[in-house]
C-alpha cells in the first residue's frame, strides 16, 4: 500500500482494494474528504488506464500555455529546438514584455513531468530568466509550436517482465559559448518504463570530454543509489546491480582503475564516490555507442530523425497508443 500527499491532494494505490477502502474510511473520520474515485486527474496530469498501461498527459495545461502565450494555432514545428543551435546571452535585443517570458518559460517547466523529451531545450531557455532577448523568446516559441504539435502526447507506462534499474548518461562539452560550461544528461529506466531524466548544466568547468562525460556519471548514480534505498522501502528487491551505459572509454577506465593520475586529481572525489559503488557492486558501467545513447537528446539539440528516435525510445506518446496497445481503457 502505498500513500502519496501533495498539500491536500491524496493518492493511495495498492493490490487489495478492501484495504483501500479502509484506509479511506480511517482518513474520513478524521478529515472531510471528497472520494474521486478511480484515478484520472492528479496535480493536473491526466491518467489514462487500460488493464496493461498507463498513460500520463498534460494535455490540457499544455492548451492554457499555449492560449496564454497567443500560439494556439501556431503552425506545428517536427522539434523542439533547431538542431546545433547555441543560444548566448549577448546575442539579440531586449525584451519589451519580460514578465511573459518569465510566466511561459516557468510554466513549460511544470509540463516536462511527463514531456521528458523537453527538458533539454525548456533547460536551456531557463538559463535566461534574468535577461532574456529576442533571440531566446523565439527558441521558447520554437518548443510552444512543438507542443501545440504534439499536444496529446505524454509518457507511456506499461507492465514490465524485468525488475532492473537501467542508465544511460551523456554529456556534450563545453557547449554553453559564453562561460563553456558542459551539458549533463541522464534517463533510467525502471524495466522498460522511464521514470527518471535530467538535463542540467554542470557548475564547474570541464578540461576535457573526458572530464565532462566523468562528472555526468556521479549524477546518475547518486539518482540511482536513491531509487535503489526508494524501491527496497517498497519491498522490491532488484535482480541485478544497476547498469550504467556510457558511450565514453576513458570513463568507463577510470571508474576501474584504482590509480588516481595527476591530471584527474581535480575530480578526485567523483572519482573515489563511482569507484566505490562499482566496487561494491551497486553499480555497473558499460559502454555504448555515441549512436545508441539515448541520453544525447537530454545534452544538446539533435536532427529531426533522431529526435524522432529519442522520443520513442523514451516513449513519449499519442493517447491513440493506449487504443492500439492497451485494449479498452478503463473508466
Amino acid at each position: 500500500m502505498v500513500v502519496s500527499l501533495y498539500v491536500d491532494d491524496i493518492l493511495i494505490s495498492g493490490s487489495d482494494n478492501d484495504a483501500i477502502e479502509s484506509i479511506v474510511a480511517a482518513l474520513n473520520n478524521h478529515f472531510a474528504l471528497k472520494d474521486l474515485g478511480p484515478l484520472a486527474y492528479f496535480l493536473g496530469i491526466k491518467v489514462t488506464q487500460t488493464a496493461a498501461s498507463i498513460h500520463l498527459s498534460q494535455e490540457k495545461y499544455a492548451k492554457d500555455l499555449l492560449l496564454k502565450a497567443q500560439m494556439s494555432n501556431a503552425t506545428p514545428s517536427p522539434t523542439p529546438m533547431t538542431s546545433g543551435i547555441r543560444l548566448s546571452a549577448y546575442q539579440g535585443e531586449p525584451l519589451e514584455d519580460v514578465q511573459l517570458y518569465r510566466s511561459v518559460v516557468g510554466a513549460l517547466q511544470y509540463l516536462t513531468i511527463t514531456r521528458p523529451e523537453l527538458s533539454f531545450s525548456v533547460n536551456k531557455v531557463c538559463q535566461f530568466m534574468q535577461k532574456p532577448l529576442s533571440t531566446h523568446w523565439t527558441a521558447v516559441k520554437r518548443i510552444l509550436r512543438y507542443v501545440s504539435g504534439t499536444i496529446d502526447h505524454g509518457l507511456y507506462l506499461q507492465k514490465s517482465e524485468t525488475l532492473d534499474l537501467v542508465a544511460y548518461c551523456d554529456a556534450d562539452w563545453a557547449s554553453d559559448p559564453d562561460d563553456r560550461r558542459s551539458t549533463t544528461g541522464f534517463a533510467i529506466f525502471f524495466g522498460t518504463n522511464l521514470i527518471a531524466w535530467k538535463s542540467k548544466k554542470q557548475q564547474t568547468i570541464s578540461r576535457s570530454s573526458t572530464e565532462a562525460e566523468y562528472r555526468s556519471a556521479p549524477s546518475v548514480t547518486a539518482e540511482l543509489t536513491w531509487l535503489q534505498y526508494l524501491l527496497s522501502e517498497l519491498k522490491i528487491q532488484l535482480t541485478q546491480p544497476p547498469t550504467i551505459w556510457c558511450d565514453n572509454l576513458s570513463t568507463i577506465m577510470l571508474t576501474q582503475n584504482p590509480v588516481l593520475h595527476q591530471r584527474t586529481k581535480h575530480i578526485e572525489l567523483d572519482l573515489y564516490f563511482i569507484r566505490e559503488k562499482v566496487l561494491s557492486k551497486v553499480s555497473q558501467i558499460k559502454h555504448i555507442s555515441s549512436y545508441d545513447q539515448l541520453a544525447d537528446g537530454l545534452t544538446k539539440a539533435i536532427s529531426i530523425q533522431r529526435f524522432a528516435e529519442f522520443r520513442h525510445k523514451l516513449k513519449i506518446e499519442d493517447h491513440s497508443i493506449m487504443s492500439l496497445r492497451g485494449g479498452v481503457e478503463d473508466s
